[in-house]
């Protein structure tokens, strides 16, 4: 048990890494180049942990982890700065939320995972928890903004439930790199042909874009996606919640923002919502240990 409270924990750290992504790219990047940045974050931080593994994907595993790039990077990341430019950021974060539910079906349906009422519960805590964080009375919605927020919350559900199904005979730290470099490579083109050329990056943006690489992506997504494979997408999903309650929380710490009572409601909630998650997951795992000492017991006998 306390293996996995060690890997919750670390994989824990990469939403609370991610919550800081707002402030950086307001505060240390240029403005209006989302493609470009996204793959500055990802096809740099591929190739470093590339070059360190020295490790090709082998036959099946090219599609593969074509898939798994476009999803967990190229159109997730696309989609969420669509939804980003359109929406308040509140509404974008409180769509983006669903992504936990989302995981929860698919998990049913494509790797067999139990649908339990306490988890469902749990994902719909978290979901008001980020309502009560990020929205504002008054959010204007736009139908093409809401709809790519949506996409963005489907691809990385979709992505994290395959990280699960597909695991390759290699490491966190591979697998990683590989996928890395396909969302990269993915991003490439449409950065190129939709967005004019950035202009010449000062010292305060080349930290930006290199905290949001190796920290961001490159470290980030090792924890993540060794936590999908040892904990399973619906104990990781839910700690997504972690990611817009550490944004608002370095709002008001460096910026100086506001955080009202709604908003300490709201990092509450998440957190409750959030530990009421893995308590519904510890549940699963003792009634399947307890199971199996019965059968053991019964072949004993």
């Amino acid at each position: 048990m306390s293996t996995r409270r060690t890997t919750l924990a670390l994989t824990a750290l990469a939403p609370a890494i991610w919550g800081t992504t707002y402030i950086v790219t307001t505060e240390w990047l240029p403005e209006g180049f989302p493609l470009t940045v996204s793959l500055l974050r990802a096809l740099p931080a591929g190739l470093l942990l590339l070059a360190i593994v020295r490790v090709l994907p082998r036959g099946i595993w090219w599609g593969r982890v074509l898939l798994l790039g476009a999803f967990n990077f190229a159109i997730f990341w696309s989609l969420l700065f669509e939804a980003a430019y359109r929406l308040p950021g509140g509404v974008a974060a409180t769509v983006g939320a669903v992504q936990p539910l989302i995981v929860l079906m698919l998990a049913r349906f494509w790797i067999g995972a139990p649908l339990r009422a306490m988890a469902m519960l749990a994902a719909l805590g978290g979901v008001i928890g980020v309502n009560l964080l990020v929205l504002r009375p008054g959010a204007a919605f736009d139908a093409v903004g809401i709809a790519a927020a949506l996409g963005s919350a489907a691809s990385m559900a979709v992505g994290t439930v395959l990280t699960k199904r597909w695991q390759p005979p290699v490491s966190a730290l591979t697998f990683t790199a590989w996928q890395l470099v396909a969302g990269g490579a993915l991003l490439l083109i449409p950065a190129l042909i939709l967005e004019p050329g950035l202009p010449a990056p000062s010292t305060t943006n080349l930290v930006g874009f290199a905290w949001l690489a190796l920290v961001g992506a490159a470290l980030t997504y090792i924890l993540w996606f060794r936590g999908i494979a040892a904990l399973g997408p619906a104990s990781v999903a839910p700690l997504g919640f972690l990611s817009p309650m550490t944004a608002v929380l370095l709002g008001w710490l460096v910026l100086g923002q506001e955080l009202a009572l709604q908003q300490i409601a709201g990092i509450v909630l998440v957190l409750v919502s959030v530990w009421l998650s893995q308590r519904a997951q510890a549940t699963k795992i003792a009634a399947a240990c307890d199971r199996v000492k019965v059968i053991r017991s019964s072949d004993g006998e």
